[in-house]
């Protein structure tokens, strides 16, 4: 049992990559559902949701904590998604948020501009030069989108356990080759790495509860017992600590919860 994140650019094949990989293992392959389910939280249209994404220095920054709460509502429907386990996820930074998981193989799909040129050409009847500005731009868009959400360069290859170029390498071939690395034992489940995934889900459906009164709050979580830290003002730490677990407690798996006040910072 294991899990797949696949992250691609547009047209780099990396979707036919995750479907292909999925129906190898029968696993469930999964990427737009995730938006539909962090959308709902969010509360705003799901095409709106979808723009945002793809434009998050300029759009997300027009709803109150736009940031926060996209983060926090997409990093919580997709690991307690994740909890199924045998799943192929592509799409949106599902490496940002599991490195410390060690079933989760993460793969970063490239491909040859001149190909991604092509077909953007014959998907949108442009010139090969209107398709190339596309592409770079739309590239630009996604490393920027990255840094402003998560404060790491989605191109990164460190973020990865396997770096694939779509080329010479046919998507078969790039299938097999994850085949084979999910053979290896290091990407096999275990209980502990299991108890990281389940303790990290909780952590963000806590940060999801919270973040529409608290922007900046953070969790941690440890076999239900889960850490609260939220900014606010010493004077009022009990109204304060008894908000937060008033919004927390339709969260399931908490055994108990300890609620940190981080003092307010006033600048001259």
């Amino acid at each position: 049992m294991s899990i797949v994140t696949i992250s691609r650019g547009s047209y780099s094949r990396g979707k036919e990559v995750a479907e292909k990989l999925a129906r190898a293992l029968n696993y469930e392959c999964i990427s737009r559902e995730i938006i539909l389910e962090a959308s709902e939280h969010f509360n705003i249209p799901e095409l709106k949701l979808v723009r945002a994404i793809h434009d998050a220095p300029t759009i997300l920054d027009r709803f109150t904590s736009g940031k926060e709460r996209f983060v926090a509502f997409f990093r919580a429907a997709l690991l307690t998604h994740l909890q199924r386990d045998n799943v192929v996820f592509h799409g949106l930074a599902g490496h940002f948020f599991l490195q410390r998981i060690s079933h989760v193989l993460k793969i970063r799909i490239s491909g040859d501009l001149e190909d991604r040129v092509r077909e953007e050409m014959k998907r949108e009847d442009i010139s090969a030069d209107e398709a190339r500005m596309v592409l770079v731009n739309d590239d630009a868009e996604r490393r920027k989108w990255g840094m402003q959400l998560f404060g790491q360069d989605t191109w990164n290859p460190l973020l990865y356990d396997m770096v694939l170029h779509i080329g010479n390498m046919s998507v078969d071939d790039a299938v097999s080759i994850i085949l084979h690395a999910l053979d290896q034992p290091c990407f096999k489940s275990t209980g502990n790495s299991r108890r990281r995934l389940d303790d990290a889900a909780l952590a963000a459906r806590v940060e999801a509860a919270l973040v529409k009164e608290f922007p900046k709050v953070m969790a941690d979580a440890g076999n239900g017992e889960v850490f609260v830290s939220v900014r606010g003002s010493l004077v009022d730490e009990n109204i304060i600590t008894a908000k937060v677990k008033r919004l927390a407690e339709k969260v399931d798996g908490i055994q108990s919860l300890q609620v940190n006040i981080v003092p307010f910072v006033v600048e001259d």
